[in-house]
């Protein structure tokens, strides 16, 4: 009993230290807790979607669930060969040119007017706490830190290991002037030392002049956040980033909803909508759109182009890995929408957002 009693409590201080680690950041407390309590979006000691999202889409349950994950993974979920790409010196980019740079899921980089975004840069060769799960697939984590020039905003849509990365986000910390993320997520920054004067936190509906005619709005997505064993302590953000000559929808996580239509009257038209496409499932299709849905999305946005994401690099759902670019462009060419599809690491001229080579085709 001595024995069982002793490894048990080993067992919780183990369980107790791992989540203190500092790569699980820290939830709001003292003035950022009581500024998230103030939100309209925050009921009942979490943060809420605008529309009702169940964890699981109707006759889905936990069991067929977790089988279907563990037991159901497609045989192509993981290619076999490497994935194609391409190093671009970011550090020597034409000063003039609007360009966007995709690095595999969410990652992306953009010089825009002279100003440079990088957006839920995941550069440390996993979207898990964990060193042996969800790794990138060969090939698609060819950047890193140091390949960037430096960074006038580093946008973070919410607190997801897919999206925000220890690693990444400390070896940028240098480089990096501003930080824009969704209200509740600061405290992550603060526990890891950056300047509290460089954080600009959004709830939703919130607007910033980042001066020089740029501004960037925060909007809702329907997702969820957490790093931890506790939801939704932080929000999930969409961004409208307005520059002197463009306007970006940074599309986040979410699943399809109805305030695409009305951001697309608000704000729209948009040249470019980033949206997620991929890591999507039935069982939880109001968390992640399907992939006919980021089309439909870009048409409610009132996009001249949408450029799909949040595919590419990391085997988190059971798809096969190429199978959401596959459907995005079937369903782009059947509703006459432009779509991007820069391999990664390929400069993706704003002046010239068509593509037309499918890089994914053949490989393995």
């Amino acid at each position: 009993m001595a024995f069982t009693i002793t490894m048990l409590l080993l067992l919780t201080l183990s369980v107790i230290l791992f989540f203190n680690l500092p790569k699980f950041g820290r939830r709001p407390n003292g003035t950022r807790l009581e500024r998230v309590k103030k939100s309209e979006n925050y009921k009942n000691g979490q943060f809420r979607n605008i529309t009702f999202t169940p964890d699981l889409t109707d006759g889905a349950n936990y069991y067929t669930f977790m089988k279907e994950f563990f037991f159901g993974k497609s045989k192509r979920n993981t290619p076999k060969d490497r994935i194609p790409s391409v190093k671009t010196d970011l550090k020597n980019l034409d000063p003039q040119k609007d360009i966007l740079v995709w690095f595999g899921h969410s990652s992306y980089f953009m010089q825009l007017s002279g100003k440079t975004f990088l957006v839920d840069p995941v550069f440390s060769n996993r979207a898990s706490p964990l060193s042996y799960t969800v790794n990138a697939f060969k090939g698609s984590n060819v950047y890193c830190a140091d390949d960037f020039p430096e960074l006038d905003f580093l946008i973070i849509t919410h607190d997801h290991w897919d999206h925000l990365d220890f690693k990444t986000v400390i070896n940028l910390k240098s480089k990096t002037k501003k930080v824009i993320t969704s209200l509740g997520t600061a405290q992550h920054f603060e526990r890891w030392k950056f300047d509290l004067s460089q954080i600009h936190e959004m709830d939703w509906h919130e607007e910033i002049d980042l001066k020089n005619g740029f501004t960037i709005n925060s909007l809702p997505s329907r997702h969820f956040s957490g790093r931890g064993l506790k939801r939704n302590q932080a929000l999930w953000n969409s961004f409208v980033l307005k520059t002197p000559n463009k306007k970006i929808y940074i599309g986040g996580d979410s699943g399809y909803d109805a305030f695409f239509k009305a951001f697309g009257k608000q704000f729209g038209p948009f040249d470019l909508a980033v949206l997620e496409c991929g890591q999507y499932n039935k069982n939880w299709k109001h968390i992640h759109m399907m992939p006919e849905e980021t089309i439909q999305a870009s048409k409610d946005l009132n996009a001249k182009v949408v450029l799909p994401v949040h595919w590419g690099k990391f085997p988190l759902a059971l798809h096969d890995w190429d199978e959401p670019i596959i459907r995005a462009e079937k369903e782009a060419k059947l509703q006459n929408v432009a779509l991007a599809h820069p391999m990664i690491g390929e400069i993706l001229d704003f002046e010239n957002l068509g593509n037309t080579k499918k890089w994914w085709e053949g490989v393995a």
